[in-house]
């Protein structure tokens, strides 16, 4: 008896998945995430997505939140919070983003969420919402090099006199004592 339910668990393993999938309301896509990531993380994710997708985020609606929603019932939707996990809740729900529309009859104001910048190195904590990037080499930049070199040369100058005539100088010194 004890090998047919082992039988019956190798010819049909009910395994778990090892992603969710969100869906993104704004573009449509699917995404997929690890097991128990943080929804904070997953809507960032998602948000960098959008930015670095079409047009340089001009009017694209960004998501606020993770919701799980019940297919075909009229049930509650699940919000998750920015440190929750995600989970997935089995048939019939997925889990979508929410996005917010600007309106002010609520008074609800979300706050644009920074979005960080994922590089080989490390994580770039600055605002990824700047224009496009500008030139290496400034006006001021070449001046403030320009400007090392010459005093580079005045300094290399006053030294080079002052070696000059330093034996004149001992000599004046030792004269007055």
């Amino acid at each position: 008896m004890a090998e047919d339910t082992e039988n019956s668990e190798i010819n049909n393993p009910q395994r778990k998945p090892s992603f969710v999938e969100v869906i993104c309301m704004s573009s449509g896509k699917t995404r997929r995430f690890a097991a128990e990531t943080e929804a904070g993380f997953a809507v960032n994710l998602i948000n960098k997505n959008l930015l670095s997708d079409g047009s340089g985020g001009g009017n694209i609606p960004l998501a606020s939140h993770i919701e799980a929603i019940k297919e075909g019932e009229e049930e509650e939707p699940v919000s998750f919070g920015p440190r929750s996990v995600l989970v997935d809740y089995g048939p019939g729900w997925k889990l979508q983003t929410v996005v917010e529309q600007n309106d002010d009859v609520t008074g609800v104001h979300v706050r644009p969420t920074r979005v960080r910048k994922a590089y080989t190195k490390g994580v770039d904590e600055s605002n990824s919402m700047k224009g496009p990037s500008q030139s290496a080499f400034s006006i001021l930049y070449i001046g403030k090099i320009l400007f090392a070199f010459l005093l580079l040369f005045v300094f290399g100058a006053i030294f080079t006199l002052l070696l000059e005539n330093l034996p004149q100088l001992i000599l004046y010194i030792n004269s007055s004592v």
